[in-house]
């Protein structure tokens, strides 16, 4: 653990708070007229994905975690338990369901991910912020039905199911952010 202050907030930064790991998503400096200046953070737990928005004071000492970040593959899944592979080394590790949260609805096998490692320690996996995935099905689009931004739910190759344009057919490819699960845009092949 290293030591720092909130003027080395950066996002993607994990910090232990409450004795737990947390990953900083978005930091806003906050200097109101006469009060003191504070930081006000939106904190990601790494080990159940719930979110908080915290305040710190200005140049408040924070408890800044070194983390490793390995490629790793996805493989297969065995069970109730995510098999991956570190992309150097060839060791796999067996991840339990609980540990990925909603990274789930995107993997597929032979997915390059990110891994935060502390030590030896599998901490947290990190998604590629776009995904490039296969519409499975999705029901047609009603030709005359655009009168608004109209959307429909579509099933794609990873099991996600996520809500896309009229046009989009089973069989195109789509852009997914993995951040917010919304469709982006479709894929031209």
């Amino acid at each position: 653990m290293a030591n720092a202050t909130t003027a080395d907030f950066r996002n993607g930064m994990v910090i232990r708070y409450n004795n737990e790991l947390w990953t900083l998503t978005e930091f806003h400096h906050v200097s109101p007229g006469n009060w003191r200046a504070f930081v006000r953070t939106r904190l990601k737990n790494l080990k159940n994905g719930r979110v908080i928005e915290q305040r710190f004071r200005a140049g408040e000492d924070i408890d800044e975690v070194r983390v490793e970040h390995q490629n790793w593959q996805f493989l297969y899944v065995d069970g109730e338990d995510y098999v991956f592979m570190n992309t150097e080394s060839y060791d796999q590790q067996p991840l339990p369901k609980e540990m990925l949260g909603d990274a789930i609805k995107f993997l597929k096998e032979q997915d390059e991910v990110e891994m935060l490692v502390d030590g030896e320690t599998i901490i947290a996996i990190q998604l590629p912020n776009f995904l490039e995935l296969t519409v499975e099905s999705a029901e047609p689009g009603v030709r005359g039905d655009t009168a608004n931004n109209v959307t429909k739910p579509a099933t794609l190759e990873s099991g996600a199911v996520v809500n896309v344009p009229l046009f989009v057919n089973p069989g195109d490819k789509v852009r997914i952010d993995t951040r917010t699960g919304q469709y982006v845009e479709r894929v031209k092949q």
